[in-house]
């Protein structure tokens, strides 16, 4: 670790705030439906799609409604993405002559570009025709993107508003997240990737002549524009199999802050927004500085980490200078592969810069401990803010039983039916990811495509249906995971994921909206100061470390004491 490399994650992070805090007046003002700065070039936009699709923007729904609407567009994204991997060989824009996608590897790639996940079973360069991943993979990074922000407003809304029978009208944020929201953001930040040498062309490859005289045939596309809506979108697919190691995808330290930036600026924004929408911003504060709070200390963790290098490596002749520079790129070095992967995991992404396989335990298990605890810190386009109001709702109701009064959450009261719902959708995660892990561990068909024995091995196993399950989607190495069962197990997961733990939350938004909101009083508990953030962290670490410490020992854990005392499994 050095001066230089905390200068270099301060300029970003600073960067993060400063424009995230900006842009939440934007997203406020949007969702509210007044009048923006983009209002007059898009407005006569989006009331044409209005009319062409026979919607009426005045009209609101309950949370059932809505919750229907965003399951019949994801189902429908789902059946048109599975059938352009499926017929792509037939379709226009193929010049290298793709195949089409097989029926398991078909059915999980399209699950996981409607869910915000991006799990990728497949090389990039090497699967998708320019048609499949400019129609099929970058539209749907557009709108799972749209769709879990329209789902995360509805829900401040449900908290926001007093006895109110709706939450808003999907389509109507579906629209406005999309067109006002992700495409502009999208075009700037993807003109920012081209000047920094980003491909962006309809050219599928070209074809160069080596040093010793051979051809060589380097894949090319329209990089730069799925790239911006990858990051900004919280969505990680990246064009090459590399992914964001890729020096086409991410070719210099500038390139690399960019992307630490276009992941993190919308989270943050949406959590300064929850604070204006609610009316009372210390709330957003006082959820960010509990994000903040886990994201810095993983970063430092894993910087320090990864700084310090590998002693089984140092043993072998390894110059420990560099730290364990094993699986990353020297162009960005230890500070900018340690930023990414803490925003990667830490909201939903899922983008790679470094194999994460080859970190150190540790650095390996602060990845995996973000995945883990939900991707809440600072979360993804929505779905982290959902997560976190959600331990804020089991946060609120400890703290009421402990002074025996109703727990309240910004003016509404807390019950049964609210803890259940709760309860269902944090559940969801725990269920899938070890139930799926222990078959994956124990079953010959699963373990063939294992890279690794012992607890690095659990770790890889673990790591996977966590990215898929939490809808982050990055790998961490050494997994095989093109196979019928992999592609089958980790598309249910990512369905369970974003739609199990969806519903749940939906109904618990539908049903504090039409709660009255009361005023806070003299044994209000109070949630927006120090006391409620330290709260918080404790539900956050107890809660995880109960539900994952027996698997985290058996993996992470022991490999780092095997390190230490100088041994492999």
């Amino acid at each position: 670790m050095n001066a230089v490399g905390w200068l270099q994650i301060a300029l970003a992070l600073s960067l993060v705030f400063g424009l995230a805090y900006s842009l939440s007046g934007f997203i406020v003002e949007l969702f509210e439906g007044r009048r923006t700065i983009l209002s007059p070039a898009l407005a006569p936009v989006e009331r044409g799609d209005y009319r062409l699709a026979g919607i009426d923007p005045t009209i609101e729904q309950g949370w059932l409604a809505y919750t229907l609407c965003m399951l019949g567009f994801s189902g429908g994204c789902f059946v048109l993405l599975y059938a352009v991997l499926r017929l792509q060989n037939w379709l226009p824009l193929n010049p290298q002559h793709f195949d089409a996608v097989p029926p398991d590897l078909a059915f999980n790639t399209a699950v996981s570009f409607i869910t915000n996940a991006n799990w990728q079973a497949y090389g990039g360069e090497t699967t998708m025709s320019p048609l499949s991943q400019m129609l099929g993979l970058t539209a749907n990074n557009f709108l799972d993107a749209a769709v879990a922000t329209a789902l995360a407003i509805a829900v401040i809304r449900g908290l926001a508003r007093n006895a109110s029978q709706t939450i808003g009208n999907f389509w109507v944020d579906l629209t406005r997240a999309t067109l006002y929201l992700y495409l502009p953001l999208s075009v700037v930040v993807a003109l920012g990737f081209v000047a920094l040498g980003v491909p962006q062309t309809l050219h599928a490859s070209v074809e160069a002549t080596t040093l010793e005289g051979a051809k060589q045939l380097i894949a090319l596309g329209p990089v730069a524009s799925q790239e911006a809506i990858k990051l900004i979108g919280t969505n990680g697919g990246g064009f090459f199999n590399a992914n964001s190691a890729h020096p086409f995808e991410n070719p210099s330290v500038w390139s690399n802050m960019l992307q630490a930036w276009s992941m993190l600026v919308v989270p943050v924004a949406l959590v300064f927004a929850f604070g204006r929408l609610v009316g009372d911003r210390r709330q957003g504060r006082a959820l960010l500085a509990t994000m903040a709070i886990f994201f810095l200390l993983g970063l430092g963790a894993l910087y320090w980490s990864e700084s310090a290098g590998n002693p089984l490596l140092t043993t072998l002749g390894v110059d420990p200078s560099l730290g364990n520079m094993e699986g990353k790129e020297l162009r960005f070095g230890q500070a900018q592969a340690s930023l990414f992967a803490a925003a990667t995991t830490g909201t939903g992404t899922g983008a790679a810069n470094a194999t994460y396989d080859s970190m150190t335990p540790i650095g390996g298990a602060v990845n995996l401990f973000f995945l883990l605890i939900g991707c809440i810190t600072p979360g993804g386009a929505g779905t982290g803010l959902c997560d976190m109001l959600a331990i804020s709702i089991v946060a609120v109701f400890i703290a009421g039983l402990m002074v025996g009064r109703t727990p309240e959450y910004l003016g509404k009261t807390i019950e049964a039916r609210e803890m259940k719902l709760v309860m269902y959708a944090i559940l969801v995660a725990p269920a899938f990811i070890l139930g799926f892990s222990a078959v994956s561990a124990i079953a010959k068909f699963a373990l063939v495509g294992l890279g690794n024995d012992g607890p690095h091995g659990l770790t890889e196993i673990l790591y996977a249906y966590a990215a898929t399950t939490s809808d982050n989607g990055s790998a961490f190495g050494g997994l095989n995971a093109d196979t019928p069962w992999f592609n089958t197990s980790t598309g249910v997961a990512m369905l369970a994921g974003r739609f199990f733990h969806g519903v749940p939350i939906m109904a618990l938004a539908g049903g504090l909206a039409v709660k009255p909101r009361a005023a806070p009083s003299a044994g209000t508990f109070p949630t927006h100061g120090p006391l409620f953030v330290g709260l918080l962290i404790g539900v956050i670490v107890i809660v995880g470390l109960l539900t994952y410490f027996p698997a985290l020992a058996l993996g992470p854990i022991v490999e780092h004491l095997l390190m230490l005392g100088g041994r492999t499994f």
